[in-house]
Parts: C-alpha cells; sequence; structure tokens
C-alpha cells in the first residue's frame, strides 16, 4: 500500500508561483511512476505531467508545458510540481497519483494507469 499526501497549495495571483509537494509512504516510491492530476470546478480530472521512476523522462500536457516542472526526490520519497506563471484557468483541485505503467502518451496521462491517489490540495489562482 502506499500513501500520497499532497501540501503547498493555496491562494496566488495570476502570474505568480507555487510549489506543490507530495510525499509519500513506502519503500518502494522508486518502482512508481508519478503524475500530478487536476479538477477544476465542474470539470473532469485532467493530465498535467508526470515523471518516470527514476526521473529520466517526464511528461506535460500542452497546458501546462514550458510553466510546469515536475521532478522527485526519490531519497526523501517526495515529488514536487513547481508551478511558474499561474493562469486562472489552473484553478482546480491537484492531486498526486502513483502508478507502475509507462509508455504511450495515452498510457501516461490515463487516469487507470495509477493505482494510488493523493487527497487533493486547492489550487486557487486570482486574476
Amino acid at each position: 500500500q502506499v500513501q500520497l499526501v499532497e501540501s503547498g497549495g493555496g491562494l496566488v495571483q495570476a502570474g505568480g508561483s507555487l510549489r506543490l509537494s507530495c510525499a509519500t509512504s513506502g519503500r518502494t516510491f522508486t518502482s512508481y511512476a508519478m503524475a500530478w492530476f487536476r479538477q477544476g470546478p465542474g470539470k473532469e480530472r485532467e493530465f498535467v505531467t508526470a515523471i518516470k521512476w527514476s526521473g529520466e523522462y517526464t511528461y506535460y500536457a500542452d497546458s501546462v508545458k514550458g510553466r510546469f516542472t515536475i521532478s522527485r526526490d526519490n531519497a526523501k520519497n517526495t515529488v514536487y510540481l513547481q508551478m511558474n506563471s499561474l493562469k486562472p484557468e489552473d484553478t482546480a483541485v491537484y492531486y498526486c497519483a502513483a502508478g507502475r505503467l509507462w509508455g504511450m502518451p495515452e498510457v501516461v496521462a490515463g487516469t487507470r494507469s495509477y493505482d494510488y491517489w493523493g487527497q487533493g490540495t486547492q489550487v486557487t489562482v486570482s486574476s
């Protein structure tokens, strides 16, 4: 069993930055690809970014490419999401997820590829 706990959300003005963290339990962190998804008001959950277990590959949704950066510290069992140049449309609950699959973009970006989910952290970007 893997437990995920997100932190770092909050209220920020457009153009600002936030860094989210996702701390995981268990000794198998390096066996999992890690991802961030988000769900805005009245919207379905959508893929944001993912990083492979060793960190050498990352994948981003077009909407955040160039603004968001995912990273992981395997020594701390933690994955991070650095969000810069935030926009009001980035407002959402952000979820951390862990899974053992990696491959084509539709696999990496699919919610079914992830076995464990955090409880989410709210990010609100004001205009």
